[in-house]
């Protein structure tokens, strides 16, 4: 066994880690603050290559499903809002085009997120949340088109996308197997951005409601085959759930390393509170739970490299036990920091905040462990 990144993931990681502490880690609280999309950001990584990650090479891909976690990681320890819409756009959004996308989508596409495009996945609805199969969005076939009518909630990157990923079903009567996936441009007649969610956390990132109204598309958008959008959108959801663990690791990685350092300089009785045991155990446990947390997501990354498709229970477990531990870790340390902890002076209220969707996106804690347990029983 070997629990060593290689070299070239070490030189990655080193490469991103300092692009974060130079670029994003100094804008993080104004961004938050603001609820500013931070476009000039985006193309600065897209310019350093971040954008390529985990797309195939004839595509001018780069890297590997443990390279995109190791960035997913680092860029979230910067700004979890930022964070977010990296690994959206990389990972869940792009996942239907590049699995299942034609030659042509992908050579359309995948260029213009490595130059930078944010991109959105449109599934959830007002009665279709962990519920998928509950589609109200319909489309129909008008000769060389499809038309779209519906409408879609809380979508992350919705008003910054350059274009989407949607779902819509033909007919409700025929279940998820009405189901079809499509991509659709930003600025297509019919397709617009509706209200905006005032979110507790991931601030500089959009939750957005979309609305479909007879917007019509070509029928080459239709992503794979009609009918087939049900696993088309279950098999995008369970590949991103390694990189949301990844996203969870970064957010907790960051809360640990604020709070270790202010337990080091601040004092109190006398002594640095570094020095006072209950600070000193709920730093340990800390260091425990990111130590586990970052295991468990890194294997999952592994496996799926290795399997060339997700393990469904590993990337769930990954998920399930980084997103609750970095609730734990945040906890600690905006504990760990006493009364200032509760305020904007220091990063840790926001790394509370941010982490708190890792438990509720892409499949919540409760969704995890039934995948888990269906896993391990074999039951459907």
């Amino acid at each position: 066994m070997n629990f060593e990144l290689s070299e070239e993931h070490k030189m990655f990681q080193s490469m991103i880690r300092d692009f974060v502490a130079n670029e994003i880690e100094p804008c993080a609280s104004k961004w938050d603050e603001t609820n500013e999309f931070p476009y000039d950001m985006v193309k600065k990584m897209a310019e350093v290559g971040l954008y390529s990650v985990g797309f195939p090479e004839q595509y001018g891909g780069t890297g590997d499903e443990l390279t995109f976690t190791i960035a997913a990681e680092e860029v979230s320890r910067g700004s979890g809002g930022l964070g977010i819409s990296y690994l959206v756009t990389l990972g869940l959004a792009m996942n239907p085009i590049t699995m299942h996308g034609s030659d042509e989508q992908k050579s359309r596409y995948i260029p213009r997120v490595i130059d930078g495009a944010t991109v959105a996945f449109a599934l959830t609805e007002a009665m279709a949340g962990s519920d998928v199969a509950n589609l109200d969005m319909r489309y129909a076939r008008d000769g060389d088109e499809f038309i779209l009518n519906g409408t879609k909630i809380f979508i992350t990157s919705g008003a910054e996308a350059e274009f989407v990923t949607t779902f819509a079903t033909r007919d409700r009567s025929l279940g998820h197997k009405g189901f079809s996936a499509f991509v659709v441009d930003k600025g297509t007649p019919g397709f617009s951005v509706g209200k905006l969610e005032d979110k507790m956390g991931i601030h500089p990132t959009s939750a957005a409601e979309l609305v479909f109204d007879n917007c019509r598309i070509p029928a080459d958008n239709l992503i794979g085959e009609e009918g087939k959008g049900f696993r088309i959108a279950l098999e995008a959801i369970d590949a991103s759930r390694v990189t949301i663990a990844a996203q969870a690791v970064g957010i907790a990685q960051a809360a640990y390393d604020a709070a270790v350092a202010y337990a080091k300089e601040r004092r109190q009785f006398g002594v640095e509170i570094a020095r006072h045991q209950g600070i000193q155990f709920m730093i340990a446990d800390m260091a425990v739970e990111l130590d586990a947390a970052r295991l468990l997501t890194y294997r999952a990354a592994w496996l799926t490299e290795q399997q060339g498709r997700p393990p469904l229970k590993e990337a769930a477990m990954a998920k399930l036990y980084a997103s609750e531990a970095a609730h734990r870790i945040c906890h600690k340390a905006v504990q760990i920091f006493g009364g200032y902890g509760y305020t904007r002076e220091f990063p840790v209220e926001r790394f509370y905040r941010d982490q708190r969707i890792t438990e509720i996106y892409e499949g919540t804690s409760e969704m995890q462990r039934w995948t888990i347990a269906r896993q391990i029983t074999g039951t459907r």
